[in-house]
């Protein structure tokens, strides 16, 4: 068993609009970097389009169909000031849906250890019934719901690093005990949610708040003392990691200081855990990171923690 790579052409073709910090060319340049000889034992596959059946298990039948019907025929539609589609856009949005939910079809069934879904627009921020902060559905909630209503893989948590807090995933996860949300996040950040008095209907969500400036060895203290006990305690059948790389010290949409190093470190920890708890099995998504080089090495450290070199 390996490590699968879930992508597709179509998620190059959601067009954010000119200087978008959310871009094509990040997809791009992540790609680029797994080309790299060492990344040939990946397992590639394309990601297959999300049904609405899937997307409906974590918003609103009425989200869904908005979403849809504001995809333009020409240019780009904005459903808030950050949050911009285009025609290309629906496909893109499936595809990166769809994707981690074929991850999880492959993890739960034994075809590969764990996966990372190289896909976009990212989803973190999209609540149950709304769209914001560039992402559309919610792709992470989406693919925990199909693993538990198609392979009986009741428990399932998120480890969501990237910088900005994931407000939808707890917004869809926090009344639902067998789901677990956990983040660290650069406290006062977008969106402003995340605090650490947010919990959950039964101590399910896990916010982890840190100071603008927090740097390599303050993180890795934070995330041992917090978030692994909780989801080594929580026991879940399946680990999701919300793999956004914008607390990455060159990224300039916050102020954090990670290294790419920090990324590949956290990543064998949770490998370590998942061995440990739930049969290895991981997927990753895609979220954050707007800085090209620093994402192209980010994620590039984070596949070979999942690949276990």
């Amino acid at each position: 068993m390996t490590t699968l790579l879930f992508t597709h052409p179509a998620c190059l073709g959601h067009d954010t609009g000119q200087y978008h910090p959310e871009r094509p060319a990040r997809l791009r340049a992540i790609l680029e970097a797994l080309e790299a000889e060492e990344f040939a034992p990946l397992i590639r596959a394309e990601a297959p389009q999300a049904g609405e059946a899937h997307i409906v298990r974590a918003h609103t039948p009425a989200h869904y169909a908005a979403v849809k019907a504001v995809i333009p025929r020409t240019g780009i539609a904005h459903i808030d000031p950050d949050t911009g589609v285009s025609p290309g856009s629906w496909d893109a949005i499936l595809r990166a849906a769809g994707g981690v939910v074929a991850a999880v079809d492959a993890v739960a069934k034994g075809e590969a250890k764990n996966a990372f879904c190289a896909v976009r627009p990212p989803g973190h921020h999209a609540e149950r019934d709304a769209a914001m902060g560039f992402c559309l559905f919610n792709n992470v909630a989406i693919g925990a719901l199909h693993a538990r209503a198609v392979h009986g893989l009741k428990r399932v948590a998120v480890f969501d690093f990237d910088v900005h807090h994931g407000n939808g995933t707890q917004d869809i996860f926090f009344d639902d005990a067998d789901l677990l949300y956990a983040s660290t996040h650069q406290y006062g950040a977008y969106p402003g949610t995340g605090a650490p008095n947010e919990t959950g209907v039964a101590d399910n969500v896990v916010n982890v708040p840190l100071s603008a400036g927090c740097a390599s060895r303050e993180w890795r203290e934070a995330v041992g003392a917090s978030i692994l006990p909780r989801i080594r305690s929580f026991r879940p059948d399946l680990i999701m990691i919300s793999a956004g790389f914008d607390a990455h010290m060159a990224d300039p949409l916050a102020n954090m200081r990670l290294v790419a190093d920090d990324f590949h470190w956290v990543t064998g920890e949770l490998v370590e855990l998942a061995r440990e708890v739930c049969d290895r099995r991981i997927v990753s998504a895609l979220e954050g990171g707007y800085d090209l080089d620093a994402l192209a090495q980010s994620a590039a450290a984070h596949v070979r923690g999942l690949m276990g070199f």
